[in-house]
């Protein structure tokens, strides 16, 4: 372990790295030197139902790699015990650890219905979002989890949308809703239940997250991402997914990371605890401005970044 590279020797795996949030928190836990196992359903060869061919496992492991550490893909699906248990136990059987546990699987954004009932939603379609942002976590941790409390020190993510506070309010469908909680409760629970062991939960979100998805669907590009303030204002307060990458990063090097047991963090708090910014240097804080228009104030975008 050096100054430069304080995971050096950790091992971590990220399930759901094909893209987006779980990409790049890969990424910044490489250049930090960690050994990473990525997983995700789209690999350089099969298609996963997001639907999204140009981004793979693959190319997140060499990512990872060129970053500083060491990039490894296992495609999993990890709705099937089977194929979660296979790569558990190659990572026991190559490693002997697991210190950094990232539960990022979601790709439920397709069948998220804005402004529909409950009652509305095709039954199938609605716990298909719970299958994927919620019975995969459980799954993963269920079986991840014994390698990662042999040893004190271990730390599990899970990676939603919201924290406990700003999660108070109603979260744009039935479904979505508990999909994005449940990860929040996962973590406290966990949180109480590796205590014992010396290792911490904690929740983690991004805010307005620039990802190749979002951008996708808004017909933007890195580039021109400011445009988008015309068609949605909190682009102004956008984020790339290197922020909460970064913000996870440094949380995983921090020796006192168990203060946070239990508890959800969104990426502009974590900035603000270790010094971290976004790739163009900003701190932006979206959250932070949703809040406080909650609370009945008229918040300046430029305020929050």
């Amino acid at each position: 372990m050096t100054e430069n590279k304080p995971l050096d020797g950790s091992i971590a795996l990220v399930a759901g790295a094909t893209r987006g949030a779980g990409r790049a928190i890969a990424v910044q836990l490489g250049a930090l030197g960690a050994t990473v196992y990525v997983t995700g359903r789209t690999t350089r060869g099969h298609v996963s139902e997001v639907g999204r061919p140009t981004e793979t496992i693959e190319e997140t492991a060499d990512l990872v790699t060129a970053a500083g550490g060491e990039g490894v893909a296992v495609p999993t699906d990890h709705l099937r015990p089977e194929e979660v248990r296979a790569l558990v136990e190659r990572v026991d059987r190559e490693e002997g650890r697991l210190d950094i546990l990232v539960n990022d699987v979601w790709g439920g954004n397709h069948l998220l219905d804005f402004d529909t009932k409950m009652w509305d939603v095709d039954l199938e379609r609605g716990l298909r979002m719970l299958d994927l942002g919620v019975r995969s976590h459980i799954i993963t941790s269920s079986i991840a989890l014994p390698l990662l409390v042999r040893r004190p020190g271990g730390l599990v993510v899970e990676v939603t949308d919201g924290t406990a506070e700003t999660n108070k309010g109603f979260r744009e469908n039935f479904y979505y809703d508990l999909a994005k909680n449940g990860p929040i409760r996962m973590a406290f629970i966990l949180g109480e239940e590796l205590k014992d062991a010396g290792c911490t939960a904690v929740a983690v979100t991004p805010g307005f997250i620039r990802s190749e998805e979002m951008l996708d669907i808004f017909g933007l590009t890195e580039e021109n991402w400011r445009d988008g303030v015309t068609k949605q204002q909190h682009w102004a307060l956008s984020e790339s997914p290197v922020y909460v990458g970064r913000g996870v990063a440094a949380l995983a090097a921090d020796p006192e990371r168990a203060r946070w047991n239990g508890r959800s963090l969104d990426s502009g708090r974590l900035a603000r605890e270790y010094g971290v910014t976004d790739a163009d240097g900003s701190r932006p804080d979206v959250w932070g401005y949703m809040l406080a228009e909650r609370a009945g104030g008229t918040p300046a975008a430029d305020d929050y970044r």
